[in-house]
């Protein structure tokens, strides 16, 4: 009777969340002798009140529903992979390796093989801390985030000694082949008032197939109840048959090849080209985003679009602006992070008192 509703899980302690977030950013705004209502709406208006502002909008979600998916099939399985920005890094020379080794004929067939080169790729990466985790005890959070570090450190050897266009100082690859460039929202809805430098593309599409394979990954089959049954009770999935090695591997290896196809959007859908550091922060978002999805794929692209929003509307909230520098939007996103993560519980714990009591009640 008193036991918390579900929605008030899912829905209503994240808005709560979402809501304290909101308002101790309105008083660092405050502080700082700026309005924020004038704020609010500048990154409102900013990144949903135009064709110009879904377009960035939608490309930074598409980066966070790939890391958040990721880190939230490793929350199944009572894993914590932190590595999301390793793994898309090397997801994103998976992609370069494929586009500018074959002359492909037609963007259809280079995403497939681009989203094939990504995941092997960023699986592979995820793979060595899964299997020192299974095999030899090593902590999943030290050696992903370790393999972050490693990760980077190898993709700026590759694109200096490597990748590199003879004659150019530029640590990047050579631009990938026209028939690699993937249609934007511009050559898909230009009715809709989308820009030709729009970065918003079909990786999107891809980030949605993406949820609806994890929601039947991990809900529909054998697979995805023997991740839930580990990650519920070890003990109680070894006594059931399910090998803890298997589950780990498999668990991190799809972890891993959905961070690796983060690349398709920032590697082949925006830059056409390697680049150094192609995340961008997103493998960490991608925790935040998984958290306040509650690991779950409607969750996730909702929290992902919240995300960004943020980033978006921020970027326009700094230009409008200018005494709300770029620490400050940190702090903001910071903030965001903060209340829906870190203190989860400072919410949770009322709200699961207050059902209680009113279930007690009734």
């Amino acid at each position: 009777m008193g036991k918390m509703p579900k929605w008030a899980d899912v829905a209503l302690i994240p808005f709560i969340n979402l809501v304290l977030a909101l308002v101790v950013s309105g008083l660092v705004v405050l502080y700082i002798g700026e309005s924020p209502w004038e704020a609010m709406s500048i990154m409102v208006r900013g990144s949903i009140g135009s064709a110009y502002g879904w377009g960035y909008t939608l490309f930074y979600a598409t980066n966070f529903i790939f890391t958040g998916l990721a880190v939230a099939v490793a929350f199944h399985a009572r894993m914590f992979n932190i590595g999301g920005e390793g793994q898309a890094a090397i997801g994103g020379l998976g992609v370069a390796v494929v586009c500018l080794s074959v002359p492909w004929p037609h963007w259809t067939v280079a995403l497939l093989a681009a989203t094939a080169g990504a995941a092997v790729f960023g699986a592979a990466w995820a793979a060595i801390p899964a299997y020192l985790q299974a095999k030899r005890g090593s902590h999943i959070v030290i050696t992903t985030i370790m393999f972050n570090f490693i990760a980077s450190a190898l993709l700026v050897y590759l694109l200096v000694n490597v990748f590199r266009v003879p004659g150019s100082m530029a640590p990047e690859s050579a631009r990938f082949a026209d028939p690699t460039h993937l249609p934007n929202a511009y050559d898909i809805a230009p009715w809709l008032g989308f820009r030709r430098s729009t970065p918003l593309n079909v990786a999107f599409l891809l980030a949605l197939v993406a949820c609806v394979f994890v929601w039947l990954l991990i809900w529909k089959t054998r697979l995805g109840y023997e991740i839930r049954a580990y990650g519920h009770s070890e003990t109680g999935a070894v006594y059931a048959g399910i090998s803890p090695v298997r589950i780990t591997m498999i668990s991190m290896l799809i972890s891993g090849g959905l961070s690796g196809m983060m690349a398709i959007n920032g590697v082949m859908g925006e830059a056409e080209r390697l680049v150094l550091d192609p995340v961008q922060g997103a493998g960490f978002v991608g925790i935040a985003v998984a958290l306040m999805g509650r690991s779950h794929p409607v969750g996730v692209f909702l929290a992902a679009l919240l995300f960004g929003m943020l980033y978006q509307g921020g970027a326009e909230l700094e230009f409008e602006m200018p005494a709300v520098s770029r620490e400050m939007l940190l702090v903001i996103q910071a903030l965001v992070i903060l209340f829906t993560g870190a203190l989860d519980n400072m919410v949770r714990m009322p709200v699961e008192r207050m059902f209680l009591r009113f279930g007690k009640r009734s």
